[in-house]
């Protein structure tokens, strides 16, 4: 009987040994490198995984700028410029200088700007009721105000304002991680520099039917366009638009819109 037993031990033992053998062997045939200066940029960063930078997470941009070589259009907005200088001082690479960003609702449709003419009773979601229906107003470029930007954003920096009906962004809290932007149905949200002038609107109907939809649309009548000293403002699909990178600050559009829809963020 004892025989039997440690003849069975024993046989155990040796196949334990044997698949061990097996898998260290594996483990060195197919083991992967990985270069330890992406663990050393991950450590830096914010580590949100917002998928602001472009790349799966945080690990995932650490790898894309181990492997590149280079950090040309690589940023990391929640970390902003101090983060990617300490990317670049461990890569010993460069940092690009980047303009803040953040994000800018484009629309002044508020509960007073435009009138309700419907009421949609169904789930309380802006990508359901666009997929439904142009809204509860008549404006189908306007946000829909049911705030799923709101809870795209990991950070805190928007709300919806129970008044006007619209999310409104907390400049001082936005990162610029685009997660509120890449949920809007609508593609009201926008990421621009901070500072610059804006139109905060996408109603791309003529002046009269955009009006009537809303009363503070832009109506296209291009009074922007010819005060603007550095043709930072271009019309089209009777829109107004503004160029950040042109944008001089000089604010003139905005005391020459009759809408009032052009601010500085």
């Amino acid at each position: 009987m004892m025989t039997t037993i440690l003849t069975a031990v024993i046989a155990v033992g040796a196949i334990a040994l044997l698949l061990a053998l097996i898998l260290y062997g594996a483990s060195k045939k197919f083991a992967v490198y990985e270069d330890p200066r992406i663990a050393q940029v991950s450590v830096v960063l914010p580590q949100a995984n917002c998928g602001g930078c472009g790349f799966p997470g945080c690990n995932g941009f650490a790898s894309a700028c181990v492997q590149a070589g280079s950090l040309e259009g690589k940023h990391c907005p929640v970390g902003g410029q101090p983060v990617m200088e300490h990317v670049a001082a461990i890569l010993g690479l460069k940092a690009e200088e980047t303009e803040p960003m953040v994000a800018v609702v484009r629309c002044k449709g508020t509960c007073d700007n435009r009138p309700r003419l419907n009421v949609y009773d169904g789930v309380h979601n802006c990508a359901v009721l666009s997929s439904l229906c142009e809204g509860e107003t008549g404006c189908a470029y306007g946000c829909l105000g049911c705030g799923d930007c709101v809870s795209a954003c990991t950070f805190g920096g928007l709300r919806m304002n129970p008044d006007t009906g619209l999310p409104e962004i907390d400049a001082s809290v936005c990162t610029a991680c685009g997660a509120c932007a890449r949920v809007c149905p609508r593609g009201i949200i926008e990421l621009r520099p901070r500072g610059k002038a804006e139109v905060l609107c996408v109603n791309q109907d003529k002046g009269g039917v955009a009006r009537k939809a809303c009363s503070s649309a832009c109506i296209g009548c291009g009074k922007c366009v010819k005060v603007c000293p550095s043709t930072a403002i271009t019309l089209e699909n009777n829109l107004a638009y503004i160029d950040p990178q042109k944008c001089e600050t000089c604010g003139k559009c905005v005391e020459a819109c009759p809408q009032g829809v052009i601010v500085m963020n």
